[in-house]
């Protein structure tokens, strides 16, 4: 049965003030085995990324555009983590969770900024590559210091600025019907489900937003490995084609990750999905790619192991 206990009478028109996000629903024994897991899960990201940050900032190595931009990545991940995992924990440590209609919003602001800005720095990373491997002798003289710090603060601003419109968009709609969202997240498929405005403005708005942010910049990945592709093939020396590759491998896999997951939850209509699936594969977007992103270029990357073998052979001497 719907809960409108968090609903106040305004103009005639009754309007939720606060929300309960219901996550996964399952017996106590789950809900404790599953706020453990995630909590650990939690505390290894936040570990895992701090350290690839700390190893790029302080490793001579690790000083290049690459590694300057997985570091970014990395503090992504640490603001996606952070505004969606606490909260879940607060809702699988009751049987469900409140969030006020602000806080609902602050964090689906959050959470649209970083996975806009993790689109568009895929595709500059992608960039990255495509001059290492295809015009190595500009690499240098385009891929400066100032030219990497610029792109990513371009960014971050383009990203938290795409991700205002929406929130402002979603933000002026009536909220009436009910104030329970069987989600995991204040995402915006449930949050538009819930509505008693009319959507199909925003609906529009959001696609094209969208072409923007997430299928554009997909389209210019896939065109820049077709090209790093291209490129490798002819390199007559096994050696040469297999160092080639292993600097793009990591990336192709993180790509693989994240825009694999975010077409499964948003690509399909949410009534031909269970909420089970959606929430899972929301869970893997914004739970499991943050986690697998240090895990994937610490395990791929020679560089990074390396620094990571002498930082702590280092502590260990010391």
């Amino acid at each position: 049965m719907c809960s409108f206990s968090y609903l106040k009478q305004e103009t005639n028109l009754t309007v939720v003030t606060e929300f309960i996000l219901l996550g996964f629903q399952g017996g106590r024994a789950f809900r404790i085995v599953f706020f453990c897991l995630l909590l650990v899960i939690y505390c290894v990201t936040l570990l895992g990324n701090l350290l690839i940050m700390a190893l790029v900032f302080y490793t001579n190595n690790l000083q290049s555009p690459m590694y300057f931009f997985i570091s970014q990545l990395s503090m992504n991940d640490i603001l996606l983590t952070t505004d969606i995992v606490p909260n879940m924990l607060y809702i699988h440590s009751n049987d469900n969770g409140t969030i006020t209609f602000s806080g609902c919003i602050t964090q689906f602001y959050f959470f649209t900024a970083s996975e806009i800005y993790e689109s568009l720095l895929l595709t500059v990373m992608s960039y990255d590559r495509y001059l290492a491997i295809c015009k190595p002798l500009h690499y240098s003289s385009i891929m400066t210091r100032n030219h990497c710090v610029a792109s990513s603060f371009l960014t971050w601003i383009y990203s938290f600025s795409v991700s205002l419109i929406d929130t402002i968009t979603i933000s002026q709609l009536s909220f009436c019907k009910s104030n329970l969202i069987d989600h995991l997240l204040c995402d915006l498929a449930p949050l538009l489900e819930i509505s008693c405005s009319d959507t199909s403005i925003v609906r529009v708005e959001v696609f094209a937003l969208s072409v923007n942010v997430i299928i554009l910049p997909c389209l210019l990945i896939i065109v820049s490995y077709l090209f790093i592709l291209g490129t490798i093939l002819r390199i007559q020396s096994v050696s040469g084609r297999q160092k080639a590759f292993s600097t793009c491998s990591s990336q192709l896999m993180v790509v693989a990750i994240f825009y694999g997951t975010m077409f499964g939850v948003y690509s399909v209509p949410v009534k031909t999905q269970s909420m089970s699936v959606i929430k899972v594969l929301s869970l893997l977007y914004t739970v499991g790619t943050p986690l697998m992103n240090p895990v994937i270029y610490s395990l791929k990357n020679k560089d990074i192991k390396t620094a990571l073998r002498k930082t702590i052979r280092k502590n260990i001497y010391f």
